[in-house]
Order: C-alpha cells, then structure tokens, then sequence
C-alpha cells in the first residue's frame, strides 16, 4: 500500500471515502439536500483518480460505499432486533456484513471504471457513470435485489436532473448524477487545461439543464373526472399488529375509519384485518358490499389470502360496488416472507429470528390492474414499488397506481420515508398518481409528477381524504422500461473502447 501514497495520506484518504460516502445519505429523504450525493461522488472520483492500481480503487469504493449504506440502511436493526427478536449483537454484526455486501457493487465500479488510466479524463468521464448505472441496475435484481439508495432517488421529486425520471428511469437519473460529479471533477482538475475549461463548465450546464427541460413535458394527460379517496392509517405498531388479543380492536377501528369515509374509493394498508381472507366472516364481507352498493364507492383492503392448506400470499381485494378482484404480491422480501434454501437455513434462523409468515408463495407476474371506482388501478404490496420495471406490468391501462404497506417494521426511523421518495419516483416515471396507504406511515397521495399532494402524520390513526386525477398516455419509461438506459450505457461502454487504450 505504501506505493500509492505515503501511509498517514493513505489513512486520511479511506476515512475521507468512509465520511463521505456516510454523507451522501442527506440527499435523500427525509433530509432531501440533493446535491449530497453528486458532492459525495465527486469525493470519491478525485480520490479515485489518485489511485494507481484497480486493488486500491476497489478499495476506496468499497469504503465510500460501507459508510454509504451503514448510515442509510442501519434502521433495518430494528426489524431485526426490536420486533424480529434478533439479539442486539448479531443484528448489529448483520447489519454491517449487509452494507459490506452492498459496498462491494460502489467498489467494483472503482476496479472496473479507475486503474492505470485513471488520469485519462475522456476514459472516466465514460466509465464511471456507466460502470456505476450498470451496477446499480445489478443491485436492483442480484439475490431478489436490494434498490434502495439507489443515486438517482435524491433527486426525486424537484431535483433538477428529475426530468430524467419518466424517460430512462431511476437509473437514468442515477446515471446523470454521476455524470455531473465526472465533469464537476474534471473542472476541478482541470486548472491547467484551458482547452478543456470551456466544454466541461458547458456541459455541467446542459447536463441538469437538458433535466429541468424534459420535467417540464406533459408525458401523460388527465382522463376523467377527479376521484374522492380515502386512505386509512391504522397505526398498530410492529410488536401489537399480529397479536390475538388485539383482533377486535384492529377490526373496531378499521370499521369506523371506513364509515367516516366519503370517498369513492378507499384503501386500507397491508394485512390490514386481522384475518385470512377465507376465514373472513360472511357477514363482515356482506357488509362491506352493502356499504359500497348503497354509496357507488369501493375499498381495498390488504389481507393475506391462504388458496390451499399452508399456501400463504400478500394480497389485496376489493370489496363493494364493483365486481370483487384481488392482487397477489410477486416479489417477496427474503428473509422476511420467504427464506431462501429453507431446507438449510430456516432452522437456523428461526433460532435468532422471529418473522411470521416466512413460507408466503408468489403470485402470477402478469395481474391486470384491478377495476374499481371508474378507474383500472394498479396495485403493488410493501416494498414492490422499489422497482421500477415491476411497476410497468400493469401500465399503459393502469390510470392511477396503489401501494398499500406496513412500514411498521422500521418504526420511526428514516426507512419509511425513503419508501415514500420511492413511490414518488414510481409516479414521476409513470406519469401516474400514487395513492400509499400504510399501516404507521407514510401513508401519502402522490401526484403524477411525483410530487406530494398531502400526507398523513406518522404514528397517528389517521383517515387521509383528498382527490386524484386519473392519467392515460405512456412515458418513454412506460414503453422501454430499464432497456433504455441499459441500451445507451452499453454503447457508451462500446464506443468507449477505442478511446481508452489511449493514455
């Protein structure tokens, strides 16, 4: 290692990646200073280009990317030690193992974009957004994926490289912001090159300039007239929701929440009553059809259904004046509804783990969307809105979109307002409206450019009225999906070649 630096500057370099990588995190929500992490970036690409060999590159990223993602995922030590059981100690050391998993994929960006062309200007400029996107885009399905913190969800929604949203998706975004951090250090290092002043200022220019741009295009028009709705808030914390003792309540206050309602459609959050869809009483269900009969309104409730004798899925049914549907959750959270390689590991895990309904199945991957209160709603479960092309089965037909979620699991720390940033992501890539409705919060109404139109206090039993507009029309992510971006990084990659062989 002492050929790279002397050993005190190396030190100050690697606790430089660590810190900023840790401070990328307030461009994210709740904090939402976006230029956070293209500054960030911009750190770890000049300590990039200070490193000689790929080993050392790795290095850096690997560093940048642990103090990344152990200061934006550590609220997961909550599932896992206050309401999954897990002692203090091994939820800690999983959580770092974790965001060491996860620093691996900033890290490989550094072994394969930096090395001994790192000076090269024209070689990283190329490489280091496209290595990154295309990482990134692994993340997002390697081991069922993980996309959180992905770059580009700092600038959503009023970002100014956000336009990028509805035409090569969050990865496009991502894509752009590492591009600015490229031509910011390369302005940065660039105080003796007077020829090169010129193009990069220009192009820090056009880069958020071509994004402000491309926000400001109508990609889906309004169709119809503006829908009533209600979301409900029933705010049982993680420890009370699943407990016996609480049915009456939970089903007492879901009750009352409904019939204070006036909207033409209301949702309820994920496993909202306290039963088994075909445990659920005749007369509750007689009720609730009654109810949307006699006032042309329909509900969506989550619920887990169980088909066959230990056949568990994550689903939500509609109940009332429409013909009554349901929606089964497809992408399920490892180790939190399914354990992969049970037969090995759920012993294991049971041991130090306390999950229920770790055995869910999942539902077919091409549900339409679901007909309800005049509009062809698109419904996704927990954390399925994190991915973007998951989001598309149900679109063009989709006019508006519906996450129902317990984020309770994360009780009051950062985590669920990163989901909601997600879902506002989900509707500026869409052009769709975004109705969440959750558990403990954030429960949200969410406008087709993803901005927030009104949100319900957290930890609070709350029922959120408001309207929406449904949308019809397809943004340029609608048609392509991640095909787009993933396009234009391989052929930047190809063309890219030529130019770095050359010093």
């Amino acid at each position: 290692m002492k050929r790279w630096l002397p050993h005190s500057r190396l030190v100050q370099h690697e606790l430089l990646a660590l810190l900023s990588g840790a401070l990328a995190v307030a461009g994210f929500a709740p904090y939402g200073f976006w230029p956070a992490p293209i500054l960030a970036v911009t750190v770890l690409m000049l300590l990039w280009r200070r490193c000689h060999s790929r080993r050392h590159a790795f290095l850096v990223g690997f560093l940048w990317g642990l103090g990344f993602f152990m200061s934006g995922v550590s609220w997961l030590e909550i599932s896992l030690h206050d309401y999954g059981g897990m002692p203090q100690a091994l939820a800690t050391l999983a959580i770092l193992l974790f965001a060491a998993l996860l620093a691996l994929f900033p890290a490989l960006t550094g072994a394969l974009a930096i090395g001994p062309h790192a000076r090269a200007r024209t070689r990283w400029l190329v490489s280091v957004p496209v290595w990154w996107t295309l990482l990134e885009w692994t993340r997002s399905w390697f081991l069922t994926g993980f996309p959180w913190l992905t770059l580009g969800y700092a600038q959503i929604p009023a970002g100014p490289l956000a336009g990028y949203a509805p035409v090569l998706g969050i990865f496009g975004v991502s894509a752009a912001s590492v591009l600015l951090s490229g031509l910011l250090t390369a302005l940065l290092t660039a105080r003796h090159d007077a020829h090169a002043f010129s193009p990069l200022l220009l192009g820090l220019v056009l880069v958020p300039g071509i994004g402000l741009g491309l926000g400001h295009i109508p990609w889906t028009h309004g169709v119809g007239e503006p829908l009533s709705v209600n979301l409900l808030q029933g705010n049982f914390s993680q420890d009370q929701k699943f407990l016996q003792e609480n049915t009456q309540l939970t089903l007492q206050r879901y009750t009352n929440l409904l019939h204070n309602s006036s909207g033409r459609l209301v949702v309820m959050p994920e496993s909202a009553l306290p039963w088994v869809r075909q445990d659920m009483p005749e007369t509750y269900t007689e009720e609730l059809e009654r109810w949307g009969h006699e006032h042309d309104r329909d509900v969506l409730i989550g619920m887990f259904s169980e088909p066959e004798p230990g056949q568990f899925h994550n689903s939500v049914f509609s109940f009332g004046h429409s013909p009554s549907q349901s929606y089964e959750k497809v992408h399920l959270v490892p180790f939190g509804e399914f354990i992969p390689w049970p037969e090995l590991l759920q012993p294991l895990l049971h041991r130090v783990l306390s999950i229920p309904l770790d055995s869910q199945q999942r539902g077919s991957p091409h549900q339409p969307p679901l007909r309800v209160a005049g509009q062809w709603v698109g419904v996704d479960i927990c954390y399925e809105d994190a991915f973007g092309d998951e989001i598309l089965h149900a679109l063009p037909r989709a006019t508006l979109l519906v996450n129902v979620t317990n984020d309770a699991w994360f009780g009051a720390s950062i985590g669920p307002e990163q989901h909601l940033q997600m879902a506002q992501a989900r509707a500026l890539e869409t052009g769709r409206p975004m109705l969440r409705a959750t558990n403990t919060g954030v429960t949200a109404i969410i406008d087709a450019r993803g901005r927030l139109v009104n949100r319900a206090p957290r930890a609070e039993i709350f029922n959120l009225a408001g309207q929406v507009q449904g949308h019809e029309g397809s943004t340029p992510f609608v048609r392509s999906g991640n095909y787009g971006i993933l396009t234009l990084c391989l052929l930047a990659l190809f063309l890219s070649i030529p130019v770095s062989r050359k010093p």
